[in-house]
Formats: structure tokens, C-alpha cells, sequence
């Protein structure tokens, strides 16, 4: 069995005139969003095998707060360009390209992370697809298994088994 998380940045400051989007970087609640995935990943025994991030700031900053619970270096993310403007098909193919029997995290943005959580689900646990219907929003967080590896991985094949949102909202 493999299993994907897929992750939205936390919530980012507004770019301030003069400044590139890519360059936001988290607001304080969202440095506590990043901290709370991290404890959430934590107290549910999830820590990847491999790191996916997309090198946005806030996306990085993101993946700090969640390395830092996980006790995981932020270093050992792989960065993918491909991950700041990609649609969910892209992001398929990064998990594809990545993927092996394990896990992997893919730390983006919207609505790539949303689509793609949405078009791989086949089966939902619980309230977890009620919850993914109301939105993805900043730091929420999506935990798919598969059956195969994560190479082989095709829309309609994974289970959603949880998808969590930091309570500071």
C-alpha cells in the first residue's frame, strides 16, 4: 500500500506593492496552520518517505513548521518549479515521477492540490469527503491510499481516508 498527503501552503500575507507573488510568505496564523499539520501528521504516525514542495515561499515556509513537528530536516524536500503553476494533471505526473511504495507529501497551491485530491478519490472514510467538499482551504490537509505503488497512480484509484484542517481559523 502506498499513501499521498497532499497539502495546501498555509494562509499568506497579501503581496505588498513591488512584491512577487511567489515570494509571500505565511502570516502568523498561518506559521501556527503549518505547526498544527505537522501535529496532526505526528499524532497520526504519518511521516513521508519522500517531499515534494513547490518553492513558493509561503509553500516552503509551509513545509518548515511541518519538518519541524516531524522532527525531518527541511532540506530533504525535493523543490518542483512545476508545483507553483501546475494543474491537477501536472500534479499527477509529479506523483507519478516520485512516487514509489511509501508515501509522499506534495507540499502546493490551489486548485491543482484540490483537483487532484477530488479526481483520485474512488472511496471516501468517514466524513472525509464531506469535509474536502466545503473546500481546501489554507493548510488543509488530504491522506489518499492506494493499493499499488505510487508510480501507477490513476484518478479513481485511491481511498480518501482523511482530509484535516488546522483549527486556528
Amino acid at each position: 500500500m502506498s499513501r499521498l498527503f497532499l497539502l495546501r501552503h498555509a494562509r499568506a500575507a497579501w503581496a505588498e506593492p513591488g512584491d512577487r507573488d511567489f515570494d509571500r510568505p505565511l502570516t502568523e496564523a498561518g506559521r501556527r496552520e503549518s505547526l498544527a499539520v505537522g501535529a496532526i501528521m505526528q499524532a497520526n504516525g504519518h511521516r513521508p518517505d519522500r517531499v515534494v514542495c513547490s518553492p513558493a515561499r509561503r509553500a516552503l515556509d509551509t513545509w518548515r513548521g511541518v519538518a519541524e513537528i516531524l522532527d525531518m530536516k527541511p532540506g530533504e524536500a525535493l523543490l518542483s518549479e512545476t508545483l507553483y503553476a501546475a494543474d491537477a494533471g501536472g500534479y499527477l505526473n509529479i506523483v507519478r515521477n516520485n512516487g514509489a511504495n511509501g508515501s509522499l507529501l506534495l507540499v502546493g497551491h490551489n486548485p491543482a492540490i484540490e483537483d487532484l485530491a477530488i479526481g483520485l478519490s474512488a472511496a471516501c472514510v468517514g466524513r472525509a469527503r464531506a469535509d474536502l467538499d466545503k473546500g481546501f482551504p489554507t493548510g488543509g490537509l488530504a491522506i489518499l491510499s492506494f493499493a499499488d505503488d505510487l508510480s501507477e497512480a490513476m484518478l479513481g484509484t485511491a481511498t480518501l481516508e482523511a482530509f484535516f484542517v488546522p483549527t486556528d481559523r
